[in-house]
Formats: structure tokens, sequence, C-alpha cells
């Protein structure tokens, strides 16, 4: 899986940063996710790699400006194109009063389906809201000033390496045959014999995982939902001098994001959402953020508008 992160300032869009969207490229498909949808999303589209015409899941955070005002315009746009199969949204009970209401005002007819899923119930229960062949889709509740949801994405494990040099050694004839050996299954020559994919296959290869958690202060379901992720993408709106501020609004600090990081063993921690006090020129900067962070969580980076990461399991990078 690919991270494109297209929005990492919190509140309010700088010279430097849009406000909050994160674009999730999946493995051997053309599909894109998008994670929040501030103001100015399809702009930040037009500057990246990423392609709308490919969005098929939308998940929303919480409905505070920064994260949906985009929302209405990109769907819009999606529809102008005539090139989509329709789009899921995941999100706040709120969100599709939100969107249907802002089409109906504005006379926008879309032109492909949207379906909307309410995410607080399998929060609360810890249910699963995607179970495909290849991804799991999990949400938590956060501490946040309204509703608000933290998601994980898991790659489900995947089959383990051809042993293509054992297949050529046996004279086994490559084509349709292989392909039948990679997927486990059995296979019959046309001189009798008969071999077994799971003989040609290595062990199962580990999936990656990424969870994605913004906004809220300090939570315990935001740790347990990230327990052992590759990676943990997690707000750090205010350094951590300014704890009591992130308390009132009930934001994270960088400390609060690395000790989630920590307490949940993720294999790494990205920042996002900065408030832009920390523009570069103030007393405090993001760098000042990032280095809060790594005196907890090494492992950390600073996100920054169309940095792109790929998420790979730990156990491969062995």
């Amino acid at each position: 899986m690919q991270v494109t992160f297209l929005g990492t300032s919190s509140g309010v869009p700088t010279r430097a940063r849009n406000v909050s969207a994160i674009g999730l490229r999946l493995p051997q498909r053309s599909e894109l996710w998008l994670f929040d949808c501030g103001e100015g999303t399809q702009h930040q589209f037009l500057r990246s790699d990423l392609r709308l015409s490919q969005l098929r899941r939308i998940f929303i955070s919480h409905m505070h400006g920064d994260h949906i005002f985009g929302l209405p315009g990109l769907l819009a746009s999606l529809g102008l194109a005539g090139n989509s199969t329709g789009v899921d949204l995941y999100g706040p009970e709120l969100l599709e009063n939100y969107l249907c209401g802002v089409m109906r005002s504005s006379s926008s007819r879309i032109g492909y389906p949207m379906q909307f899923h309410t995410v607080k119930e399998a929060a609360e229960h810890n249910q699963i809201i995607i179970d495909d062949d290849d991804l799991l889709v999990r949400c938590t509740s956060l501490i946040h000033r309204v509703p608000s949801y933290a998601y994980r994405i898991d790659q489900k494990p995947r089959p383990g390496r051809f042993k293509l040099e054992k297949a050529q050694s046996l004279h086994i004839p490559p084509g349709p045959i292989y392909a039948a050996l990679k997927r486990g299954e059995k296979v019959s020559l046309e001189d009798g014999r008969v071999f077994d994919g799971k003989d040609f296959c290595g062990p199962d290869r580990p999936g990656s995982s990424v969870v994605i958690c913004t906004d809220t202060f300090f939570s315990e379901a935001a740790v347990n939902l990230a327990q052992g992720a590759d990676l943990l993408i997690h707000e750090a709106t205010y350094a951590h001098g300014d704890a009591e501020l992130a308390y009132q609004r009930k934001h994270s600090t960088s400390t609060m994001a690395a000790q989630t990081a920590a307490e949940a063993s993720v294999g790494q921690l990205v920042l996002t959402h900065l408030s832009p006090r920390y523009a570069p020129g103030n007393r405090l900067t993001p760098k000042d953020l990032l280095a809060e962070a790594q005196s907890i969580f090494p492992n950390t980076l600073l996100a920054k508008d169309f940095l792109k990461l790929e998420i790979k399991p730990r156990e491969e990078d062995s």
C-alpha cells in the first residue's frame, strides 16, 4: 500500500500545507481510498500523481470543516468527469445529511451511485466495516469535541513466493499451469503427473497495515487499534509545551502521538495535522515537534504535503 499526504495542516491552510486529506493507493488494483477531504483537496489531486477517477471509497474522521469542506466540490467534479462507477462514504452520522443538503441546495447532480455507511456502531462494538479478498478495515472512537474516528487498514496475508526453479527442474510447462500452482491448486499434467501448488509456494507473506488517527486527545482506544501496525499516522497539532491547549481543544501534542506509537509498538510514526502556529520562522517549528516525538519514539517522520510512503510489513524489511 502507498500513502500520499494531500494536506497536513490543522484548522486552516498555510502556504506550504493544505488542510487534512490522505490518499491510499491499494496493491494490485486500480483503486484509491481517501481519508478526510479538507477544502482544496481536489486542487491537491491536480498537483499530485493520484487519479481522481480511481477514487472508490472515502473515510471521514469527523465533521469539522478542515476535514470535510472539500468533499462537495470533489464529488461534484468527479460527477462532471463522468468516469466514476460509484463511491462509498464512511463516517459520522451527520455525513449523509451534510452532503445531501449541500448537493440539494446547490442543485448539483452527481450522476453516479453514492452509498453512505455510518461507522458509530462498528467503532463502539469493534466490528469490521470492510472485509474483502485483500483488506480488512476497522475503526474506533476517539476523544474530540465532536464524534471522531480513527481507521485501521490491514492487508491480508499474501501467498508465498513461487518456487520457479523447482517447477523448471521438474519440467513443468509454464503458462496457465504455473498460475494454478501459484494459487495453491492441484494440477494434472498430460504425462499423468500430479502436483500440489502448496509444494511450490513459500510461507504466506504478511500484509501491511496502516492506522490513520486524527483528531483526538491521547486515547487508549487509539493505542489498542494501532497495536503492531506497520505505520501510524497521528495528529500532532501542538508542541509538548502547549499541552494545556491540547487538553482544552481535545487535540494531541507531539509527545502524545509518540506515546501512542510506543505503547502500540508500531513500526513507524508520521506526524500530521500541525498547527500553523509552528510555521517556519516562529519560535517553535515543525522540526521542534519532530524532535520532541523522536525523543520518545525514534522512528518518527514529519509529514508534508505530497509526501509518499510505501507501507511494507516489518518482516519484509528484516
